[in-house]
């Protein structure tokens, strides 16, 4: 009844426009002020997602028999505001680079999963970014062909620039990008013109400055002064930018910290047999096969809470003490090194530490990990063994003050009892910063790791 009420008086009002016109024309002259908000690809994005403007567009003219007697009675101008909308010539979507992250304020254009003409469903990932922390991937807007790449492989682009323009119609081929490179190639022939013009006027100076010639060599000597001479089956291909990220904060946590190692070993007998014993009724419990890394991370929270100091950090002349434990895992990727972290491990038995070390490795090795689940962490734990190690000397993770490295388990003959027997062994190593931390808390803090691995109980008695 109101919606007819409002017809019958702006019916009534012919002779002067009504509220209803007033807000059309007003509307559409906002719309003419900024064209760029109603046509292009973006008036095809509005009609593709469906927003309020189409919603409006069908009820004005779809079954509302008083909006249409509104429209066809002269109204010129909401014609023109809803024309856009209801136009098909917005056919393409452009793909743009997402938001990475708050410290992360561009990136390299790595590779393109797709090429132009192929067919590419909503959300599909054309193309991957990669940053100084993480791979990232462009997804496409919408369903449809994608026609040209606006970027080349090596770009740095940032968020937001234009990568890619989609055809949302399957019917789009090869034809459109070659229609386009005879246009770019069209223009090229008057440069050209203008540049015999050029040399022609220059031709006279030139011959009267031979020495201009000699002044590019310079750079390009100065280029391969610091490169080495070229050899035999070799070859040179850039740094990732994960890669130069990795060396530089390893660099400067070298020229930063006082670091130092203290060493120790561990008799693995005890939690291998715990493991075994309760292995295939933990799996049926949670779900997640029971490792020796969560025992070495429940052993590192209880060093942690022990001495307090190896979870603090220094900061300019303060010492800042975290009363939680965020501990960072290392895992070595095909791409680098990434150290996701386990939130709260204080907070988390066993089968939930498990649970989030597959989780972040999995991440981590199909390169889907993000930002969040990297950033922050106290300590760090590294498990060189998986890959053989015998014995190293891990580098702190800034902002970190040490880590933990674990290393291969080796059967060795240990005195036991008197006697000397096989044991199955590992030597653990801490690296702390020794502006903060003192020895007697790193032997300590080390000590602390190797009585609970080597005796799990301490963890259900709290001694």
């Amino acid at each position: 009844m109101m919606l007819r009420a409002v017809i019958r008086r702006a019916a009534s009002k012919s002779s002067s426009p009504s509220l209803f016109g007033k807000s059309l024309q007003s509307s559409s002259r906002v719309a003419a002020s900024s064209p760029s908000l109603l046509t292009g690809s973006e008036t095809g994005t509005l009609l593709h997602r469906g927003t309020h403007a189409h919603s409006f567009h069908n009820l004005a003219f779809s079954g509302n028999s008083g909006f249409s007697r509104l429209a066809s009675s002269g109204s010129s101008t909401m014609q023109r505001w809803v024309r856009p909308f209801s136009s098909e010539s917005g056919d393409t979507v452009e793909a743009v680079v997402p938001h990475m992250g708050e410290s992360i304020t561009d990136g390299t254009l790595a590779n393109f999963l797709k090429k132009p003409g192929e067919r590419v469903e909503a959300d599909e990932a054309i193309a991957q970014i990669e940053t100084d922390k993480v791979t990232i991937d462009i997804g496409s807007p919408a369903s449809g062909v994608i026609q040209e790449f606006l970027v080349k492989e090596g770009d740095t682009v940032e968020p937001g620039t234009k990568v890619a323009i989609i055809s949302k119609s399957e019917a789009v081929s090869h034809s459109a990008p070659s229609q386009k490179v005879p246009e770019t190639s069209e223009p090229k022939p008057s440069p050209p013109a203008e540049e015999k013009q050029k040399p022609k006027v220059e031709s006279a100076p030139v011959a009267d400055k031979p020495k201009a010639p000699s002044s590019p060599p310079p750079p390009k000597q100065s280029a391969k002064e610091p490169q080495l001479p070229p050899k035999e089956r070799e070859r040179r291909v850039p740094m990732t930018r994960l890669r130069k990220r990795v060396a530089t904060r390893l660099k400067d946590s070298q020229n930063t910290f006082a670091l130092l190692t203290t060493f120790n070993e561990v008799d693995m007998t005890n939690l291998m047999k715990l493991r075994s014993q309760y292995k295939d009724a933990f799996y049926e419990k949670h779900g997640v096969k029971l490792g020796l890394m969560s025992g070495f991370i429940k052993a590192a929270v209880s060093a942690l809470q022990h001495q307090p100091v190896v979870n603090a950090v220094i900061d300019g002349d303060d010492i800042i003490y975290r009363d939680y434990v965020d501990i960072s895992i290392a895992v070595g990727t095909s791409k680098g090194l990434v150290v996701p972290v386990i939130r709260g491990a204080d907070q988390m038995n066993f089968a939930e530490i498990e649970k989030t070390i597959n989780s972040l490795a999995k991440k981590a090795n199909e390169g889907t990990i993000s930002i969040d689940e990297m950033a922050g962490g106290s300590f760090t734990v590294s498990n060189g063994g998986v890959y053989g190690s015998l014995i190293s000397t891990p580098i702190i993770n800034p902002p970190q003050s040490a880590i933990l490295g674990m290393h291969s388990i080796v059967s060795r003959p240990m005195v036991v009892g008197g006697s000397v027997v096989p044991r199955p062994m590992m030597y653990v190593a801490l690296t702390y910063d020794h502006r903060l931390i003192d020895g007697r808390e790193a032997v300590y803090f080390l000590r602390r790791v190797k009585d609970v691995v080597e005796d799990p109980q301490r963890l259900l008695l709290d001694i």
